[in-house]
């Protein structure tokens, strides 16, 4: 069995505050700067101190700028989905009611749910696909 040999860095809560302060005072640029400075490993290590301490303005933002036909597009896009995700989910609830119905009518009728499933899909695989009748020429 392999034993993983990584190492976990857990910082005091004094270390903490001291890198949100150097980067709300101006003395660190940015996230990456004081990562890179104290030796921070993890992407999201100083942006979850920032929450922490309520300094959010601190994080940087992502200010995405879309055209019109883009914005129609991604609507026209995510109301797609949700009709998708409505049939599939009434498609599920079809499927249920079919088995439970199928399930009572198998008790009416006393047959074995099990047997009859596996008999009806042995006479549907074992038909034979029909030919195309032949016709004779003409000569």
């Amino acid at each position: 069995m392999l034993v993983s040999k990584r190492t976990y860095n857990r910082y005091s809560e004094a270390f903490k505050l001291q890198v949100v302060n150097d980067l709300e005072s101006g003395k660190l640029s940015s996230i990456y700067e004081a990562n890179s400075r104290y030796g921070i490993s993890g992407t999201t290590t100083v942006k979850s101190w920032l929450r922490k301490y309520g300094r959010n303005h601190l994080i940087p933002k992502v200010i995405r700028v879309e055209k019109l036909d883009e914005q129609d597009h991604v609507k026209k896009l995510e109301s797609e989905i949700k009709q998708l995700k409505e049939a599939l989910a009434d498609s599920h609830i079809e499927n249920i009611v079919s088995e439970a119905r199928f399930q009572v009518i198998c008790k009416e009728y006393g047959l074995d749910p099990e047997e009859y499933k596996k008999k009806v899909d042995t006479k549907r695989f074992n038909k034979r696909p029909r030919q195309p009748l032949k016709r004779k020429r003409k000569k």
